[in-house]
């Protein structure tokens, strides 16, 4: 297993996460410029096509691409078979032309002789059924066999290409998202619970066998939890998420150990997907040199900016620093049920604000537009409309500017005074099926806090329960169901050193193994927050509000008794009428506050700005129109009019705007979905 584990399993947290002196980083690829690319997939298109690429990239000023994603049937059309001839080819094109390659490894999606010849290879889902090839991710992140074909394909792409001079990282695999419930997962599975546990009386205890009848006499006896009749062990699911996740990163680890012996020099990634369930991001990033993440809002959205942040800042506190917007869309996806093309400029602004919180890679799925297969409606770069398309003309107009505001930008780094605390086992922990209510989505409850934030002008760093919380003015937890004893010591031993706090309902309920904590929210915390006693949860529907004082609440409502005897226990809001009546629906005692339903979003907006605000947190500009974005990184300020409509921004000072190279003093004009990038 990758990560050190204390006697729970759960992995140790608690250092912040950082680059290794030694190890290379995305400034190494980045070269002091912004990479603007993306996947490149010349394999589907003749030869000839090359050269015309080579010539609109350049137009476009795209200085990166990635090859080899999906490549592997053309790389080993056979077992054991090498076709390397055309991938040479294309290396040397693009270091003739001055473009850099981003290499990846193709094992994401194994040829079909694979499949045909191993099927211990292919996954299975949950109900015995085999994932056959003709897809795409069709592997057994447990199948030995697998393993040791995605070693040689490695093995012989990094001897071959590790010293190229157009090589500038290695990407591995590409978005590890595969589950495996077959017989292959089941040996491994067993393993991975004897690292853990060691014996099967602990695992009994952890997983509460003794009820329903569940207790393991040997572990042959173990399973991943496949089909069941009714619901199915809620611990024994977290594990096995917990697992998957670990299962994955061993794979991701065994390839880049393979590629950093050939090519020490350069930063490996894998990109994550926005927010994906399946993998715990917190202990991936610690194995990787260049944080990197896939984000695809929806143009249609009307929050598709703030779900676009939401990834952006999760993904550059993941990184401590600088990061790699992989993917995304220069136009429509097609994958959703309807997908609708960007506005005009739209496609700007969204790569501009990524910028702005951060990312020194600005990148696309995918260059050239597919005429075949299950993406040929997936837009790329250059459409199917051609080189006169508008699509690959604001291609063209975005890469002029990122080479404007590169040298100014690059590795430099945005800070934060407010912290929004998420961790992957609350969120595994909480979605168990026997839960009380199946509105509540963390996912939703995250995006509704980040997204109060947002509209209340305030930038977020996300950050792990157990890291060092001590640089923050305001830590907000919007739902944290499970908490290690070790975050809930790190979040008192904030409180306790000055900080304040903003918490969420369903929080500190259960322990590691899904154990519900006696009195139904941690004692620590119910002391923290001035709560005597939790009666019940008062979980709402749909379409149903719980009123309170000044506002509506949501999904959720407590019946909670406050702590009279204790000095400083503030109900500051009440609910009004209905079971609840005249209880506390914001509790705060000193600054530690507890919020125990979801606030309409003006509400909740208000409620965290006016808690910021007497927290010493102060904006990066004040007066900001409702659809206006001000960011600062380093010394630049960025700022975004995410409106359809003109509008005028006060910025106090002077500053050289580096797109358009003017200089502005005290207010600057933006157009529709507008970008100013103003240094001092």
């Amino acid at each position: 297993m990758t990560g050190q584990t204390d006697q729970t399993g759960q992995t140790d947290q608690t250092s912040q996460i950082s680059q290794t002196p030694d190890r290379p980083t995305l400034a190494d690829a980045t070269r002091g410029r912004i990479l603007f690319g993306g996947d490149y997939n010349p394999e589907q298109w003749p030869e000839e096509t090359w050269q015309e690429d080579v010539r609109l990239m350049k137009e476009a000023g795209v200085n990166s691409v990635t090859l080899g994603v999906f490549s592997w049937a053309k790389l080993e059309p056979k077992p054991g078979a090498r076709e390397f001839g055309w991938l040479d080819r294309l290396m040397d094109l693009m270091h003739a032309n001055g473009i850099g390659v981003v290499l990846a490894t193709p094992t994401s999606s194994p040829p079909p002789w694979m499949g045909r010849l191993h099927p211990d290879t292919l996954p299975r889902d949950e109900d015995g059924r085999t994932e056959w090839w003709g897809g795409r991710q069709h592997f057994s992140h447990s199948s030995a066999t697998y393993r040791r074909y995605a070693a040689a394909i490695t093995e012989d792409l990094a001897a071959r290409y590790g010293s190229h001079p157009a090589l500038r990282m290695w990407h591995i695999n590409n978005e590890y998202c595969t589950y495996d419930w077959g017989d292959e997962a089941a040996v491994t599975f067993r393993r991975w619970l004897q690292d853990k546990y060691g014996t099967l009386d602990a695992l009994n205890t952890a997983w509460g066998t003794a009820f329903w009848s569940q207790g393991y006499g040997d572990w042959e006896e173990i399973l991943p939890p496949r089909h069941a009749h009714y619901m199915k062990n809620p611990t024994q699911v977290l594990d096995f998420k917990r697992y998957t996740s670990d299962m994955l990163l061993e794979c991701y680890v065994a390839e880049r150990d393979i590629v950093r012996r050939h090519s020490p020099h350069l930063p490996v990634t894998s990109n994550f997907m926005p927010m994906w369930v399946g993998q715990d991001a917190w202990k991936w990033v610690r194995e990787e040199d260049v944080v990197s993440v896939d984000v695809y809002p929806d143009p249609r959205d009307p929050f598709g900016a703030q779900n676009g942040a939401l990834i952006q800042d999760m993904t550059r506190s993941q990184a401590r620093g600088p990061w790699m917007l992989m993917e995304q869309a220069a136009g429509p996806v097609n994958w959703r049920g309807v997908n609708h093309p960007k506005p005009h400029g739209l496609n700007r602004l969204w790569s501009l604000q990524a910028v702005a919180r951060g990312a020194d890679a600005v990148c696309y799925f995918q260059w050239r537009q597919s005429r075949q297969g299950a993406e040929k409606f997936h837009s790329g770069m250059v459409s199917h409309a051609g080189e006169h398309g508008r699509t690959y003309r604001e291609i063209k107009q975005l890469g002029a500017e990122l080479a404007c505001i590169g040298a100014e930008v690059t590795d430099s780094h945005s800070t934060s005074d407010i912290a929004i605390l998420h961790e992957w086992n609350a969120w595994w922990a909480g979605a168990q099926d026997g839960r009380l209510s199946h509105e509540v989505d963390y996912p939703q409850v995250v995006r509704a806090w980040h997204r109060a934030l947002w509209e209340a002008h305030l930038t977020a760093d996300f950050a792990h329960p157990e890291h060092d919380l001590a640089a923050y003015k305001l830590v907000v937890v919007p739902q944290l169901y499970l908490l290690t004893d070790a975050a809930i010591d790190n979040i008192l031993a904030y409180v306790r050193a000055g900080g304040t706090l903003v918490c969420g309902f369903l929080t500190g309920v259960a322990d590691e193994d899904d154990r519900v904590r006696a009195g139904g929210m941690d004692e620590r915390l119910r002391e923290l927050f001035g709560i005597r006693t939790l009666h019940e949860w008062w979980p709402l529907d749909a379409d149903e509000t719980a009123e309170c004082d000044g506002f509506r609440g949501t999904l959720w409502s407590e019946e909670i008794e406050v702590e009279d005897s204790v000095a400083g226990v503030v109900a500051e809001a009440v609910y009004k009428g209905g079971e609840l009546d005249g209880l506390p629906a914001v509790l705060r005692k000193g600054r530690a506050w507890y919020v125990s339903t979801l606030p309409e979003p003006a509400a909740l907006s208000d409620l965290l700005a006016g808690v910021a605000s007497g927290a010493g947190v102060g904006r990066v500009l004040d007066g900001l129109p409702a659809q206006v974005e001000a960011v600062r990184r380093g010394d630049v300020l960025f700022v975004l009019n995410h409106g359809r409509e003109k509008v005028t921004v006060e910025v106090p000072g002077a500053y050289r705007d580096l797109i358009s190279g003017e200089q502005v003093a005290d207010s600057v004009e933006l157009e529709r979905y507008g970008v100013a990038v103003l240094s001092p």
